[in-house]
């Protein structure tokens, strides 16, 4: 497995600058292409599993932390407050007290639940300059966060939905986790001393582990400060693990808020909040997925799709009519020509680019392309709208294949 942090700067994905900041990278536009096409990915899936999008503030008074526990509990990782109009206000460590009060600021029946709301949001950590490595730990996080809020006998289920959505992720991403983990509470003052409600929510997610069918282990110490998680975790080449995704049971932050839904007997009840992330940061997503994949990207996720290739000068002007055709269909192109080399160097330089569209004379005057692909087969020429038409198809699939196998050659 390759290192990230070498070959993410290589392939022109991300840098850093000591005038930005320790553990604060920036994007380069192919890394900004794969994070994008990537968070259009899971917001896709979410809104196909009933999930609602949402926008909160990167910032919140000091109070909001105070109740939510963050301060009491999470302080030590989260930058300091800032003075404002004679009130403090800090960069979010979590995103969920956001999403508590925009569940607050409207009545509920217990016919909306389970709500589901998702958001693609900043979030700030004040991480020791000793941990921060690559996109891997960074102090500002895009964090693929939702929160499920919902009545206690449909916890199960939603926790449980979770876990399969970050399954089927993961094989569309490629992605192998080595353990999955019930991460519980230690000792110390870490955590929110409530023991009753520790045990219900341990008790939901080992019943949702149990019945997955998954092998995972117990690690005290690894709970979040409000309750129990379901951790999926990955590893580097180094064999260093991480966390990538989560789920989460949260009896807390509803009482903390003083979070309620009206039930069928017109009563106020509380509900629960469910915590889940499918793939976690996007930072630490794409970090993984430069190692797993080394730069050789699945064509849906690659930052260049199709490389066009003319021979000569004299195929330019179809080239670059091709490119454009491709960018009408939603494919990311462009063009490599003479002036950067001989075929055969140019055909080397883009070895990571899924599909190579070589023109040549032959091509250029019946409006064909003789295809490459990355895996080194060559297909005969075919009629340019085909190959775009089936490239386009399989890219939109998000398919593991560059090809239909009915249409490999012989």
């Amino acid at each position: 497995m390759h290192d990230h942090r070498k070959l993410g700067r290589e392939l022109g994905l991300f840098d850093t600058d000591p005038l930005i900041g320790a553990g604060l990278p920036y994007w380069l536009p192919d890394g900004a292409v794969i994070r994008h096409t990537l968070e259009e990915y899971i917001r896709d899936a979410e809104r196909r599993a009933g999930y609602r999008h949402v926008y909160s503030p990167v910032l919140g008074k000091r109070e909001l932390y105070e109740i939510s526990g963050h301060w009491s509990h999470y302080s030590d990782d989260m930058f300091p407050p800032m003075d404002l109009g004679g009130e403090q206000v800090v960069l979010r460590p979590s995103l969920c007290p956001h999403h508590a009060l925009i569940y607050r600021s409207r009545s509920h029946s217990y016919r909306e639940l389970p709500l589901r709301v998702a958001e693609l949001g900043g979030m700030y950590r004040s991480e020791l300059s000793g941990v921060l490595g690559g996109l891997t730990r960074v102090r500002a996080i895009q964090l693929n966060d939702a929160h499920i809020f919902c009545t206690l006998d449909q916890v199960a289920a939603e926790a449980s939905g979770a876990l399969e959505m970050i399954r089927r992720a993961y094989a569309v991403l490629g992605i192998r986790p080595v353990r999955y983990r019930l991460s519980l509470p230690g000792a110390g003052g870490k955590y929110v001393a409530a023991p009753e409600m520790w045990r219900r929510a341990t008790a939901m997610l080992t019943g949702v582990l149990d019945r997955s069918g998954l092998a995972y282990e117990a690690v005290e110490g690894e709970a979040a400060f409000y309750g129990p998680k379901i951790d999926v975790q990955i590893a580097d080449g180094a064999g260093r693990e991480a966390t990538l995704s989560t789920v989460q049971v949260d009896f807390h932050q509803p009482e903390r808020f003083d979070l309620h839904y009206i039930g069928p007997d017109g009563g106020r009840h509380r509900p629960v909040m469910v915590h889940r992330s499918i793939i976690g940061s996007v930072e630490r997503a794409v970090a993984h997925l430069i190692e797993v994949y080394g730069g050789a990207f699945p064509a849906w996720l690659a930052p260049t799709q199709v490389v066009v290739l003319p021979v000569t000068e004299a195929e330019a002007a179809p080239a670059e009519a091709l490119v454009r055709r491709c960018a009408e269909l939603g494919l990311r192109a462009e063009v490599s020509g003479p002036e950067h080399g001989s075929l055969g160097a140019r055909v080397r330089s883009a070895r990571l680019v899924p599909y190579q569209a070589v023109i040549g004379a032959r091509e250029a005057g019946s409006d064909q392309v003789a295809l490459r692909l990355r895996d080194g087969r060559a297909l005969e020429p075919m009629p340019a709208a085909e190959a775009l038409a089936r490239i386009g198809a399989l890219a939109d699939a998000r398919a593991a294949e560059l090809w239909e196998p009915a249409v490999q050659p012989a």
